[in-house]
């Protein structure tokens, strides 16, 4: 069969799109994977055998529901959602992003975050045709609080997102001058509680005192990152509109089976989280030990690091077997800076073994 014509006209591509580099997830296949933030514990045998048997019981011929409430209301409870606050789930955090910003598109609206911050704020913004402004952060990785707020009186922003903990920094910033942006911010402020089971400081009770607030979860960094579950919190009247577009069967009856066993067995992510929190500081504290390496504090399940040869060490590392993300190239705050998870006692001895080893190879 002939064809039509010698190559697919991309021209109907927007050009944003055209110029964008699709997100790259590197293969972690026989690495020691310290890259994503992932908890490095697998669910113990009797809760797989479990969670099989509840999996092989759903009705994968039909439609998950809509709007599954009951599932919501035993979420609701097991985060302490406010009375009278209502909940979203997404596919992943990540969807719920897009479909804050996407409600708030009008034209000339602009999305503001902190900056550097999670890279999905700005590329939710930019795919839905908004503006976007990063605020950078002061040299030590805090709020630049009167930054935040002239930018936010001179660019009237619909959205703002603040990660709490901050990624990639994993420093917690100043509840005083996240206040004073909620009080400021014309539009929606958006706290990104992520990485909350080893921050365990949450926004959640602001809900009933701040109308703009909504607060943004996701179950991965908890240690179910494969079912993409997201979800957000917030009042009635919001959650009400966003609802409005977001696709009718975003999340599956294998996340939603999933997620209401893991429900039941909460302390044993407890459990996994609190090991990981131990295990951060463990290691936070062998590389601030570690000659030639600046460590900075975190809250998250991850460390953020300053050497000299950003890239050597990154490929050294590789070379040995153990896979970080290098986010040196990503902002001028960062130069110089590699990001680590935390992982088991072994895996972070591996990495702690191989960075030493690295940095005395140097360039």
């Amino acid at each position: 069969m002939d064809r039509l014509g010698p190559r697919p006209n991309l021209a109907v591509i927007r050009e944003d799109v055209r110029a964008t580099e699709a997100y790259a997830v590197p293969s972690a296949v026989g690495f020691v994977k310290l890259d994503a933030m992932e908890n490095p514990f697998s669910l113990p045998e009797g809760l797989q055998q479990q969670l099989g048997e509840r999996l092989g019981r759903q009705a994968l011929n039909r439609y998950p529901l809509s709007d599954p409430r009951g599932f919501k209301e035993r979420l609701g409870k097991a985060v302490g959602l406010p009375v009278g606050m209502q909940l979203m789930l997404g596919n992943g955090s990540d969807e719920l992003i897009h479909l804050i910003i996407q409600a708030c598109a009008k034209s000339g609206a602009t999305v503001m975050a902190p900056a550097p911050s999670f890279v999905m704020y700005e590329m939710s913004a930019r795919f839905d045709q908004c503006a976007y402004r990063g605020v950078a952060l002061k040299d030590n990785f805090s709020l630049d609080t009167e930054r935040m707020l002239q930018a936010i009186d001179e660019q009237k922003p619909a959205v703002v997102f603040i990660a709490y903990p901050n990624n990639p920094t994993g420093n917690l910033f100043d509840r005083a001058a996240i206040e004073a942006i909620l009080r400021a911010a014309p539009g929606i402020v958006v706290l990104d509680e992520a990485y909350l089971p080893f921050a365990q400081d949450t926004w959640m009770p602001w809900l009933k005192r701040a109308p703009n607030l909504l607060v943004l979860r996701t179950l991965s960094k908890l240690g179910l990152a494969g079912i993409r579950l997201g979800y957000l919190a917030g009042d009635a009247d919001w959650i009400e509109q966003f609802e409005k577009i977001r696709p009718p069967y975003n999340v599956n009856v294998l996340t939603l089976a999933a997620a209401d066993l893991m429900l039941e067995n909460m302390s044993i992510f407890d459990s996994q989280a609190a090991s990981l929190r131990s295990e951060r500081a463990r290691l936070l504290s062998q590389l601030q030990a570690t000659p030639g390496v600046r460590a900075f504090d975190s809250a998250a399940n991850f460390v953020l690091f300053r050497v000299a040869q950003a890239d050597a060490v990154f490929a050294s590392l590789k070379q040995r077997g153990v896979l970080i993300k290098n986010v040196s190239m990503t902002h001028p705050l960062l130069a110089g800076c590699l990001r680590v998870t935390v992982g088991t006692t072994a895996e972070n001895e591996t990495f702690i073994k191989s960075l030493r080893a690295s940095l005395s190879v140097g360039p």
